[in-house]
C-alpha cells in the first residue's frame, strides 16, 4: 500500500504560486515590491529612486522629510522675485494717479494725493506721521521715477532671492521709514521730501552686508554706494539725509537677518526687526516733542521752530 504524495502548501504540484496584490490596487496581482517598505506594488505605483524603485507613498514621505536648501537668511530658494515687481508697479500706479490729478508729469503740486502724501516735517509733527511712509511712494517727475525703479529692480531682485519675500518686505519698509526718520530728525522742518531713494539706499546697504556675509567681493557694492552718495551731495534737490538714513537702517536690518544663528534664526530675526522699528518710533516721538507743531486749522503752528 502506497501513500499519495502531499501537495505543496501553496497548491497542487506544478501550479504557479499566487502573486500578492498591489497595496494601492487590490485587483492587480504583482511580483514587484517597493525597495523601501517592501510592500507589493504594481508598475503604475512605483517610481525610480536612487536605489531601486519605491512606491508612491514612500516617495511622498521622503519629499516631506528631506530638508530643502535655504539661503544664508533662512529663506527657501526661489527662482524669481515677486515682491520687487509688485513694488515697482505700485510706484508707477501712484505716479500715474498724481500725474492725472495734476494734469502734468513734471509739476505735480496740484495733485491732492501728492500734497497729502509728501513728507513735510512740520505737518508730520502735527499728526501726519504716516507721511514718513507714504512719501516713499511719490516721485517728482518721470526721470526721478525711472531712475529709482531701475535701481529697485537691479537691487531688489537679488535681495529678495537672498532674504525671501517676507524678510525682503520687512527690510524695504524699515529702510523706507529710516530714510524718512532721518529727514524728520535732521532736515529743515519746512522743506518737503518725496521719493523711494531711502528704501533703495537701504537695499544698497543690505546688499553690502549680504556680500560680506557670503564672503564675496564687496568692492562693487562699495563703489555703487560711494558713487550715489557723491551724486547726492553734488546735485541740488536730492535728500542726502534720506539716503543716509535708509542706508544705515537697511544695513542694520540685513545684518540681523543674515548673521542670526540657524538654531534660533527666526526669533532673532523678528527681534531685530522689531527692535529697529521701536528705535525709529522713539526717535519720531522725541523729534515730535522738539518741534511741538500743531495744526491750527489755517496752517501749521510750530512755536519752537
Amino acid at each position: 500500500m502506497t501513500t499519495p504524495p502531499v501537495p505543496p502548501a501553496d497548491g497542487p504540484v506544478g501550479a504557479q504560486p499566487e502573486l500578492p496584490a498591489c497595496v494601492r490596487h487590490p485587483d492587480r496581482p504583482t511580483g514587484l515590491r517597493c525597495a523601501r517598505c517592501e510592500r507589493p506594488a504594481c508598475p503604475e505605483c512605483l517610481r525610480e529612486a536612487p536605489v531601486g524603485y519605491q512606491c508612491v507613498d514612500c516617495v511622498n514621505q521622503a519629499r516631506r522629510t528631506v530638508r530643502r536648501p535655504v539661503t544664508v537668511a533662512g529663506a527657501e530658494l526661489v527662482s524669481k522675485p515677486v515682491v520687487t515687481p509688485v513694488l515697482i508697479a505700485i510706484n508707477v500706479v501712484i505716479f500715474a494717479i498724481t500725474a492725472v490729478q495734476a494734469k502734468s508729469v513734471f509739476d505735480l503740486r496740484s495733485s491732492n494725493l501728492y500734497v497729502d502724501w509728501l513728507l513735510w516735517p512740520q505737518r508730520a509733527s502735527a499728526g501726519s506721521w504716516w507721511n514718513l511712509i507714504t512719501s516713499g511712494f511719490l516721485h517728482v517727475n518721470p526721470i526721478h521715477l525711472v531712475l529709482n525703479m531701475v535701481a529697485l529692480w537691479v537691487l531688489g531682485r537679488d535681495m529678495e532671492l537672498v532674504l525671501g519675500r517676507v524678510r525682503f518686505v520687512g527690510l524695504y519698509v524699515l529702510a523706507l521709514i529710516g530714510g524718512g526718520v532721518s529727514v524728520y530728525l535732521f532736515g529743515a522742518p519746512d522743506v518737503p521730501v518725496v521719493g523711494a531713494s531711502g528704501a533703495i539706499f537701504g537695499l544698497m546697504g543690505g546688499l553690502l552686508v549680504a556680500l560680506v556675509r557670503l564672503r564675496l567681493d564687496p568692492k562693487s557694492a562699495i563703489g555703487v554706494i560711494a558713487m550715489n552718495l557723491i551724486i547726492s551731495v553734488s546735485l541740488p534737490g536730492i535728500s542726502l539725509l534720506g539716503h543716509l538714513g535708509g542706508l544705515v537702517v537697511g544695513a542694520a536690518a540685513t545684518a540681523g537677518l543674515v548673521y542670526a544663528p540657524p538654531a534660533r534664526r527666526t526669533p532673532l530675526q523678528i527681534a531685530t526687526m522689531v527692535a529697529l522699528l521701536a528705535v525709529l518710533v522713539v526717535l519720531i516721538v522725541v523729534r515730535t516733542s522738539q518741534l511741538g507743531c500743531q495744526d491750527v486749522g489755517v496752517g501749521i503752528y510750530c512755536p519752537r521752530g
